[in-house]
Formats: C-alpha cells, structure tokens, sequence
C-alpha cells in the first residue's frame, strides 16, 4: 500500500468509521477528516477518491482496485454509491472480488448509500465509497 495521503486520519486498525457529517451535490464532509468531492471512508479514516487512480469511470463502474484498499483497512462491509442520479456503475469484477471475500455489500444510490453507511458505522467495521454528483 502506498504512503498515507494527506486527508488521511487515524488509519489504524481496530478504529471506527468516521461518521459522513454532511452530504450535498459535490461535496461530503466527514467527521474529523475534511470535506471531499468523492471520498473512500473506511474504519479509521478517510481520503479523497480519485477516480484517475484506478481508471473508475461512469461505465464500466467502481473497479477492484478501489475496493482493496476498504479491505485492507479491515472492512467487513462496504456500502458502494451510485450517484445522486444513479449513474456509477460497479464493474462485475469488484462484486466478484467482494463475494469472494464474503464481504457484505451494498449499492445504492449515495443519499441511501451515506445513511446506511452511517447507521452500520457504530457496529461493525463499515467502509464506502461516495460519489457525490450525477
């Protein structure tokens, strides 16, 4: 894994979710960390998600790589977000990869996605992806 980013906080394995604050088009804020366009939150912490890393794009959708890094932070549940408008798809292999770690895993879109995610943080190491516009 590469070198802590700088909107990383407390990735230290064991720690909770940090709770998403506030969720509007183009933007999600979470607890403690800072404010994002896209954000990878995950127990312990969380980043900025830049789509350019991992070649993410509408369609084919959130690829295997921006997964693996929620898993190594130790998440057991990833909720994945569509969109505001429902327009990012998920790449058959990520579900593929994540049934085959018998992770639990949600899509849905990101309003849906930011309240789930919120409820499971306090009780089981939850990580997500948000996508905060179309």
């Amino acid at each position: 894994m590469r070198g802590p980013s700088k909107s990383l906080v407390n990735a230290e394995r064991g720690d909770l979710s940090p709770r998403i604050a506030t969720l509007a088009w183009g933007r999600i804020e979470v607890d403690g960390v800072g404010t994002f366009r896209d954000a990878k939150v995950f127990p312990g912490g969380a980043r900025a998600w830049n789509w350019n890393e991992t070649g993410t794009a509408h369609q084919p959708g959130i690829q295997p790589a921006d997964v693996t890094e929620l898993l190594d932070h130790g998440a057991t549940t990833i909720v994945l977000s569509q969109g505001m408008l429902n327009r990012l798809h998920v790449c058959p292999q990520t579900l593929r990869l994540l049934a085959d770690r018998r992770v639990r895993t949600h899509v849905l879109p990101t309003q849906e996605a930011v309240t789930l995610y919120n409820r499971l943080r306090d009780r089981e190491p939850v990580a997500g992806l948000f996508h905060t516009t179309c």
